[in-house]
């Protein structure tokens, strides 16, 4: 079944049509998935950080910079979290980016078996706190993140963010 680049992520409101009605309109010409690997080395993080920057605005995606700023912020997180935590069991990363009409996912995933959950703040400690600040972005950027396991038995931990601000009270 063909998403039309739209990708398996959350959609905003209304985009939960069924299979049985009106097909979908042709995807704007931003929309779609890209995938690329790194090694899980520290190197990585900056290089993950300019690839995605770079795709969003070869493609032309509407995005303000707030919005970039904050992907950004994560996708540097998400991959840092993967070279200090994972890159024992797992020494190649994927950063996945899927742009809908609406809405823009970054995932970063490894082929650790380790669910990582937000630890709280801890004012004596230098870190610890990447998924608790992916969280916190996502959520003031009125998208939402998760962590899921995959298929292999890694597990892939994504954000996504609606393309038009919203504002949280």
């Amino acid at each position: 079944m063909d998403d039309h680049g739209r990708g398996p992520g959350p959609r905003p409101d209304g985009g939960t049509e069924g299979p049985f009605d009106s097909p979908p309109p042709d995807p704007l010409p931003y929309e779609g998935v890209w995938r690329f690997t790194a090694p899980a080395v520290d190197v990585s993080v900056p290089q993950a950080r300019h690839a995605v920057r770079d795709l969003l605005f070869r493609q032309g995606v509407p995005v303000s910079d707030d919005l970039v700023q904050g992907l950004l912020l994560i996708v540097s997180e998400l991959v840092t979290n993967a070279v200090r935590h994972a890159a024992l069991l797992s020494p190649m990363l994927a950063v996945e980016v899927a742009v809908g009409a609406e809405w823009v996912r970054v995932s970063v995933e490894d082929s650790h078996p380790y669910r990582p959950t937000a630890l709280e703040a801890d004012h004596g400690q230098t870190g610890g706190r990447g998924l608790l600040l992916v969280r916190e972005i996502a959520r003031e950027a009125g998208g939402v993140c998760d962590v899921e396991h995959t298929a292999s038995g890694g597990k892939v931990i994504w954000a996504a963010l609606p393309l038009t601000p919203v504002r949280v009270l």
